[in-house]
């Protein structure tokens, strides 16, 4: 029989009173091995509930009362196998950031504020165009959104993006792409020789080396 466990969830949000693109959460509900064929996500403007059978045996279940309205169609999933990352899109345009994230003041033992992406309500500016939403484009909808990542207002963002740093392409997470690095290599001073030693003149340094080694074992013995 499979266990039913509330998975983590953390969060963070970002505020505008006049752009909607900059008004929104990030939520992200930690559901390790479960496979987006088998999980059911739903948003509304109030809720987000989550249910899916890990490949562990675990059942993650949760639902998420939310302090105020979103917009479910102009809102995005993306579903990992480590997680579902949810960026909902706030319905009412305020500079006040909501003072928590669900509507019940009972601290829930499950909920985390996600410090890799908080930042306080009077530094948002700061953060500017290199902010998390603004790497995979801001939101968007080509309307109608399906909460489990069809086609539509969800499930459409470039989360491949994220982590990834200014400059450092061809790698996973933004990781520098090596091959390149090695070919720079050729090029520096005391790197030459890689490929055109010639191997020849460093036989018999080796086989010296091997001769002295003979002898010294001998008068050893």
């Amino acid at each position: 029989m499979s266990q039913t466990l509330t998975p983590e969830v953390t969060w963070a949000q970002r505020s505008s009173d006049d752009e909607p693109e900059r008004n929104y959460l990030y939520v992200n509900i930690k559901t390790p091995d479960v496979p987006k064929s088998e999980a059911t996500l739903n948003i509304t403007e109030k809720n987000v509930s989550f249910k899916g059978p890990s490949k562990k045996g675990v059942t993650y279940s949760v639902s998420l009362d939310l302090f105020a309205e979103i917009d479910p169609e102009n809102s995005k999933v993306n579903h990992t196998d480590r997680e579902v990352e949810l960026v909902l899109r706030k319905k009412d345009l305020k500079l006040e950031f909501w003072p928590r994230l669900l509507e019940s003041k009972q601290k829930m033992h499950f909920l985390k504020t996600d410090f890799d992406k908080w930042v306080d309500e009077d530094e948002q500016d700061e953060a500017g165009e290199d902010d998390y939403a603004n790497n995979f484009g801001g939101f968007g909808g080509e309307g109608g959104g399906d909460p489990n990542g069809g086609a539509g207002g969800l499930g459409n963002i470039d989360f491949s993006k994220l982590g990834g740093m200014p400059g450092m392409g061809g790698g996973a997470g933004g990781m520098p792409d090596l091959s390149a690095l090695a070919g720079m290599a050729g090029g520096m001073p005391g790197a030459e020789g890689a490929e055109g030693a010639d191997d020849d003149d460093e036989l018999p340094e080796l086989e010296e080396a091997d001769a002295q080694k003979s002898s010294k074992i001998q008068e050893v013995s």
